[in-house]
């Protein structure tokens, strides 16, 4: 599943046809994180994916991403509106969005194929 999910094709596709913005975060010339966001309707925006690589998220690099997140929907979109997101509720990523100000707003079960659920909270910030 990861390797369709992070192939060139699909990140092309998500980013040609979905319409998901990339900012990635270097340390050194090394890829250490990114975050992808993407408007979702007028007012809405989706934090789609935030990432960093272990080692380096001891350096608060998970911070600045998901304030990278907020600067380029700023920038996008200059009138107050919304970032939300998609966290298991198991995840122990909760903590990290909750201290960014996020609030819980919904959850709710998505099937993704076979049988599975995402299982998640649907968590909002207005910007």
């Amino acid at each position: 599943m990861m390797d369709w999910m992070y192939s060139i094709e699909n990140l092309h596709k998500q980013m040609e046809k979905e319409g998901h913005i990339y900012y990635i975060a270097y340390e050194e010339c090394e890829a250490a994180g990114y975050v992808s966001i993407r408007q979702e309707d007028k007012d809405l925006f989706h934090l789609e994916k935030i990432y960093v690589i272990p080692y380096y998220q001891k350096y608060h690099l998970g911070r600045q991403l998901f304030q990278q997140a907020i600067k380029g929907i700023k920038e996008l979109h200059p009138a107050p509106c919304r970032m939300e997101l998609n966290v298991n509720r198991n995840n122990p990523a909760l903590g990290f969005y909750e201290h960014m100000g996020m609030k819980k707003v919904r959850e709710g079960d998505f099937p993704i194929g076979n049988g599975y659920y995402m299982n998640d909270y649907i968590m909002g910030l207005d910007i």
